[in-house]
């Protein structure tokens, strides 16, 4: 069983409550509560608010489901941090010389899932799922047919078109050419 919370709205920067929400993650709820407690961070009673918001809504889903869940049993399966809006919060700070510094005061949104699952375990549902199908096989068609073999790095199509070039006798361009002229330049230097 899941149960969810969020709180939006949070003072503080995103990046402050992650520094929070990172010591809390994947931890037993009580243990995720006596970490935020003792916290010396602004962010944390934002947070322990929102966690313990989301055990009560744990507590109301299992009593509506006629289900006994246990409080000390639940683990926070994920727990992540949004930016919020800043419109509305700039404010002007003093400087020296008589100038104003520009500065944003930021919110953040909080998410918290619980689950009663310890983290790492496999439920029956997720141990018999298929494999994945890729992009190209779910679009079928042409997309979905296999590629021409590689020989020695080119494919068959470009290797029977070089063939077909170098027969007619057509000079060929580019390293290849500078290649095959200097070997050529070095046997008849050999040769003399």
């Amino acid at each position: 069983m899941e149960a969810r919370a969020s709180a939006k709205y949070l003072r503080g920067s995103s990046q402050k409550a992650r520094l929070v929400i990172d010591m809390i993650r994947g931890k037993n709820v009580n243990q995720a509560l006596a970490i935020l407690r003792f916290a010396n961070k602004r962010a944390a009673a934002g947070i322990e608010k929102c966690v313990r918001s989301a055990i009560a809504n744990a507590n109301e889903t299992a009593e509506k489901a006629n289900v006994s869940v246990d409080p000390d049993e639940l683990w926070l399966k994920a727990a992540f941090v949004d930016r919020g809006p800043t419109k509305g919060r700039k404010r002007l700070r003093p400087a020296p010389q008589g100038r104003a510094f520009r500065q944003q005061r930021h919110f953040c949104h909080v998410t918290i899932l619980l689950s009663n699952e310890k983290p790492g375990e496999k439920t029956e549902s997720e141990g018999k799922s298929t494999p994945a199908l890729s992009r190209r096989a779910k679009r079928g068609g042409a997309a979905a047919a296999p590629r021409a073999k590689r020989i020695a790095g080119k494919t068959e199509a470009a290797s029977e078109a070089k063939k077909a070039d170098t027969s007619k006798g057509e000079k060929k361009t580019g390293k290849v050419a500078s290649k095959l002229g200097s070997a050529l330049r070095r046997k008849k230097k050999t040769e003399e």
